[in-house]
């Protein structure tokens, strides 16, 4: 199975993105994985639901064709670590060969994007940057994988 990331713009803060990088580094060791970061272009003058629709449109458009869409929402389903680790699991047993994880800008994700998703994942009901859930996102990919692989790191 390949995971891939995929980002809307760059991530601003030098720390989150050393993370980032030191996860994707890790997970290297259990699973293909890349983070693709796609630029948004800026065209004037958009409300939020216009901008939530054209970058939504963007996100989908790097997408593969028959990838699992995994989309990091608010309103999206809770799991423990453990319970992460099954479902990735679960991913492999059937034989999924790519994973795709979206995360959107500022304004959140289009219905349309929504939609397209197989699964709406939440990390809390909190809200937070969507530059840190990217670490938080990789860090708990890494976790789940340690956790897969009976290893010391969850614990």
């Amino acid at each position: 199975m390949k995971i891939e990331v995929i980002l809307l713009g760059k991530t601003k803060d030098s720390y989150l993105s050393e993370g980032i990088d030191q996860y994707v580094s890790r997970l290297a060791h259990y699973v293909a994985v890349s983070v693709k970061t796609v630029k948004m272009k800026t065209l004037g003058q958009w409300n939020d639901e216009i901008t939530r629709i054209q970058e939504g449109k963007l996100l989908l458009s790097h997408v593969p064709a028959g990838a699992f869409t995994v989309v990091l929402d608010s309103r999206g389903r809770q799991f423990t670590s453990e319970e992460f680790a099954e479902i990735i699991g679960s991913w492999e047993l059937k034989g999924e060969k790519q994973v795709s994880f979206l995360i959107g800008g500022a304004l959140g994700v289009s219905k349309e994007v929504e939609q397209g998703a197989d699964l709406l994942l939440s990390f809390s009901k909190m809200t937070f940057t969507h530059d840190m859930i990217r670490l938080f996102l990789m860090e708990q990919l890494y976790r789940a994988y340690t956790i897969k692989a009976g290893e010391k790191y969850h614990k």
